[in-house]
């Protein structure tokens, strides 16, 4: 089963120089954390700010080329972890069939803010990591590895 998630926000790790991407369920309280690289962090917070740049970013340009092909990105879905790698497809819509490709979730994620399409998560995935995962790395983190919060 799907299950709908928003982006809540994103968080610097300084113990692995990453950042993590926190998804929320819309009509519930699961989160799932995601660890991405910079500059994932970078285009998903510019989507989130809505800030247009001079030239289109690579989000941009899936976004473009999507639009200039007539289809539509209806979703992104979040679909597995596997050796605490996670899998994400993008949904795209000609109006008769979908196709889906496969991505990081980082980078669908980069896509769907900037297209206002809606973002999923496997049930299962949910159960899987949740917030367990995150309330360790919170546990286990001391005031001074605080790093800035997006």
């Amino acid at each position: 089963m799907l299950i709908q998630m928003k982006v809540e926000g994103m968080l610097f790790d300084p113990r692995s120089n990453m950042y993590i991407l926190l998804l929320k369920e819309i009509d519930g309280n699961g989160t799932l954390p995601i660890w991405i690289g910079k500059p994932e962090a970078d285009s998903i917070a510019l989507a989130l700010g809505k800030v247009e740049t001079p030239r289109p970013l690579t989000h941009d340009l899936i976004r473009n080329i999507a639009e200039s092909l007539k289809v539509t990105i209806t979703k992104i879905v979040v679909t597995e972890i596997l050796e605490n790698t996670y899998y994400a497809l993008v949904c795209l819509s000609d109006g008769e069939k979908e196709i889906f490709v496969d991505s990081r979730p980082s980078d669908a994620v980069a896509v769907a803010l900037r297209v206002s399409a809606s973002i999923f998560v496997e049930d299962t995935i949910l159960e899987q990591k949740s917030t367990d995962q995150l309330e360790e790395w919170l546990k286990n983190l001391k005031p001074e590895d605080f790093g800035n919060i997006m």
